[in-house]
């Protein structure tokens, strides 16, 4: 079981990214995927998330700003992310949450992408 995240970077304030996420090793298809985000002294917290059927739910911190999609095709999930501010930098995890199988005991995170948004 894999999940490589890929797409951050630095941007400036008011810029856009488009993280990428993808699985391997698990039936993509059938697991809800999240995205998460951990800021420097600051804990995980939930950005987004979506379901297998493709129904989606975000913090209220990024509500209008981001947008979760999946592609189970390619066995992807993105994080479109746009009008950026200092507050969203952080390192950007997906996740598989645990319990949803016998494979995922426990909630599984990739090793993340970094997003660095500055002025």
């Amino acid at each position: 079981v894999r999940l490589v995240e890929s797409g951050g970077g630095l941007v400036q304030p008011g810029g856009a990214l488009n993280l990428s996420c993808v699985g391997s090793g698990f039936s993509f298809d059938a697991y809800v995927m999240r995205w998460y985000r951990q800021a420097p002294g600051k804990e995980r917290e939930l950005v987004a998330g979506i379901c297998v059927r493709g129904d989606t739910n975000y913090a209220d911190s990024v509500k209008g700003r981001f947008t979760i999609s999946r592609d189970n095709t390619k066995n992807t999930v993105y994080l479109q992310m746009n009008n950026l501010n200092p507050e969203d930098t952080a390192v950007y995890y997906c996740m598989v949450p645990g319990g949803s199988s016998w494979l995922f005991p426990a909630d599984y995170f990739g090793q993340g992408t970094q997003v660095t948004v500055f002025s």
